[in-house]
């Protein structure tokens, strides 16, 4: 037996309704449908239904059809579920447009220090020579997989340099937790909280690098990776609420629940495959109940986030309205459960 606790039927109905809602939304092509995607990507590969992939197909070839943005750090998180497409479809179409956002990270997007790449929204420079930990799910995760598919050994060491230096920068040492952003102009983490999902960017991210990445432990940055994400996880289960969730803002017991971040932690500890967090993730399983609506929205979620300036800049973001990324993560965390058995963990490390 697994050790978690669940209803196949209602997790996989849960996943149906889920997508169904989120095929709903008009999202243009950014990363909250990136981040949906690869959600609906993740449910797709853990249960079979073609229905989820061709739904998926046939919205991403209107995009193509209507035309493609300028690449940023954020529009490439819609390569996730490309490399999907591809490898369900054979399209070479996908995989054209995966190498160029691989392009661009490469050759074209800004970077800092340690070839660091900066967090970019648009094709503006917003904010100069900052690592945020979304890059992670954004931009690294997509690299390590596309290099991990190529056996390219410089898009693997890229992708595990971003890793390196955003677990340098973000990282508090004293907690475990991960600060929001850091600025590397000024040298500090600008309004320094522990906000949630930048938490769930981490860990997720982190998570799945020893499921993919062959010999993983023949890497030496992915000794930086284990033992942060060790770190990571010992202390956010510290932090899970009575209902199985996190905070926006992990250490402060007045910021509301929130789903996205909740959903991410809970994955990555099931990608970690820690027996001692399972009781953590059974938790967000019973909690998750009350959060999915009969409509497949996924609630209390919250809206886009920059670094805020203040603790009510993080505890005053609506969370009132449908997300990519909340139903995105939603999505990835219930493929997890589902996939638990099937999930390879670090072993010792």
């Amino acid at each position: 037996m697994s050790g978690l606790i669940y209803d196949k039927k209602e997790i996989e109905q849960l996943m149906d309704r889920i997508v169904d809602r989120t095929m709903k939304m008009d999202m243009t092509w950014d990363w909250p449908c990136g981040v949906a995607y690869y959600g609906i990507s993740t449910a797709y590969e853990v249960t079979g239904k073609q229905e989820y992939l061709d739904v998926m197909k046939a919205r991403v070839d209107e995009y193509i059809e209507l035309g493609l943005p300028n690449w940023t750090v954020n529009t490439c998180a819609m390569g996730h579920c490309l490399i999907t497409l591809y490898e369900a479809t054979g399209d070479e179409r996908y995989w054209e447009i995966v190498m160029s956002k691989v392009k661009y990270l490469r050759e074209e997007a800004l970077r800092f220090g340690d070839h660091v790449l900066q967090h970019t929204v648009s094709v503006n420079n917003d904010f100069p020579e900052q690592a945020w930990a979304d890059t992670l799910f954004m931009a690294a995760f997509f690299l390590l997989r596309v290099g991990v598919k190529l056996k390219d050994a410089e898009i693997i060491d890229d992708a595990l340099n971003q890793y390196y230096w955003h677990i340098k920068y973000l990282q508090d040492p004293k907690t475990g937790f991960y600060y929001h952003g850091y600025n590397n102009i000024t040298g500090d983490h600008m309004s320094g909280f522990y906000w949630g999902r930048a938490n769930a960017w981490a860990a997720y991210t982190m998570s799945q690098v020893g499921r993919i990445l062959p010999e993983a432990y023949l890497y030496p940055k992915f000794l930086d990776i284990v033992g942060s994400l060790n770190d990571q996880l010992a202390a956010l289960k510290l932090v899970q609420t009575k209902d199985g969730m996190w905070r926006t803002i992990l250490d402060d017991e007045e910021s509301y629940e929130e789903i996205s971040a909740s959903c991410g932690i809970a994955a990555a500890m099931i990608a970690k495959g820690n027996p001692l967090h399972l009781k953590y993730i059974n938790k967000t399983i019973e909690g998750m109940k009350n959060f999915v609506t009969e409509e497949g929205r996924v609630t209390d979620v919250s809206g886009g986030t920059a670094v805020m300036k203040d603790r009510d800049g993080y505890r005053n973001i609506s969370k009132d309205w449908i997300q990519g990324w909340g139903q995105g993560l939603a999505l990835a965390f219930y493929a997890g459960v589902l996939d638990y058995d099937n999930s390879r963990n670090d072993g010792a490390l």
